[in-house]
């Protein structure tokens, strides 16, 4: 029997008697160092996490009997901790957890922000550009930080980003008799360390509109680094609506160019995961910058062409061919590796790729549409309409 047990900056006098008990009764308990220091010394045997986690996810995953292990996590293990991550792994007949108080919940009752008003993110064992996902003004963010430049990583990503002017507050220790808090601004913070537990409270506020940007897909085209490979704004939120990003739903963007349609795929819906297909080596490179600049540096980026370097992936639920229709085979095998109920956009710039969707809307079905956009712009003194090239797009959702 696995039990994790939550627990705070104050160690051992902050527990539950039913943490407690636990503890006392495990035949083996593992926390970091940190924590299990906080413990009565007649609590024994005991072993550190170790780094990386993974080796110790497998074994618990993969233990049976009846050896009863107690495993510390940091305030509400469920919550961005080793408990959600056992969770994923193990029956619930052989997990126990044993909530407290999370960083979260503590840094909102500190402030006065009203938890359901506030976003969470997490840059413990993570990039810290995940934060630049939600970097909108007026927005309030919690973030996890670790390490004593945690602090100072974050304040940094705000000042390049162009948010060097929201409230940034420094919570130590939140809870135990070292607590500390720190109120100023993302370019106030400078060189500062910060105790390695703490978190960070920020009121996003820009320095102009430039660098706003929302989570509803269709940003700016200069948000990304491109070198002519880009799926254009207005294309770019029509096809995101037909590939309709839901929870946990895994996207392949095949012939990713600049990562757009991924990129924007991952920032609406926090719980999706994306692959990006490109087969040229600085592509995919670009691709993996403009990730981290937009705040999803959690996707997944391959280099190989298809259909070949399709075979070793994931299934997906959702797949967008923004390049290499008349490749032969590349349809095939996207539609073959489709799961069931998923869809499938491909959009088409020219005769040659065109016809290709035309044939595939008659053999499977979906919808054939022509996207048409124009932008006004100078004739001499006067205004007319310049046409980007039409786009055909097919999509259809797979029986």
């Amino acid at each position: 029997m696995i039990t994790v047990v939550g627990i705070g900056a104050d160690g051992w006098s902050g527990l539950t008697d039913a943490a407690r008990t636990a503890i006392v009764a495990a035949d083996e308990v593992i926390g970091s160092e940190r924590q299990l220091a906080t413990l009565p010394a007649s609590i024994a045997p005991r072993r550190t996490l170790p780094s990386p986690l993974t080796p110790l996810i497998d074994e618990l995953a993969a233990a049976n009997g009846d050896r009863r292990i107690a495993v510390l996590a940091s305030g509400d293990p469920m919550l961005h901790g080793i408990g959600a991550t056992l969770a994923r792994r193990v029956e619930p007949s052989r997990l126990s957890v044993i909530s407290h108080p999370s960083a979260f919940a503590l840094a909102c009752a500190r402030l006065g922000w009203p938890e359901a008003d506030v976003e969470l993110v997490s840059a413990v064992a993570r990039a810290p550009a995940v934060v630049a996902r939600l970097l909108q003004p007026r927005r309030r963010v919690i973030v996890y930080a670790t390490a004593a430049d945690g602090a100072r990583t974050i304040a940094c990503l705000l000042t390049d980003a162009g948010y060097g002017a929201s409230r940034f507050v420094v919570l130590e220790q939140l809870g135990g008799s070292g607590e500390r808090i720190t109120d100023t601004t993302a370019a106030g913070w400078g060189e500062r360390h910060a105790d390695p537990l703490h978190a960070v409270a920020i009121e996003c506020a820009a320095r102009t509109s430039r660098g706003v940007r929302s989570l509803v897909p269709g940003l700016p085209d200069d948000a990304f680094e491109t070198d002519g490979a880009l799926t254009k704004r207005h294309v770019r939120a029509a096809t995101l609506a037909a590939l309709a990003p839901l929870p946990q739903a895994r996207l392949w963007d095949v012939g990713a160019g600049s990562g757009s349609i991924a990129i924007e795929w991952l920032r609406a819906e926090r719980t999706a995961s994306a692959v990006a297909i490109e087969q040229r080596a600085d592509r995919a490179q670009r691709i993996a910058r403009n990730a981290g600049t937009l705040g999803v540096p959690h996707l997944d980026v391959v280099t190989g062409a298809a259909p070949a370097v399709l075979a070793d992936l994931p299934p997906p639920d959702a797949i967008f061919i923004g390049g290499g229709i008349t490749t032969p085979g590349v349809l095939d095998a996207c539609w073959d590796a489709l799961t069931s109920g998923g869809r499938l956009v491909a959009n088409a710039v020219t005769l040659e790729s065109e016809q290709v969707l035309v044939a595939e809307h008659s053999r499977r079905g979906g919808e054939l549409v022509r996207i048409e956009i124009s932008h006004a712009g100078p004739i001499g003194g006067f205004t007319g309409w310049r046409t980007q090239m039409p786009v055909v797009q097919w999509s259809a959702v797979k029986a």
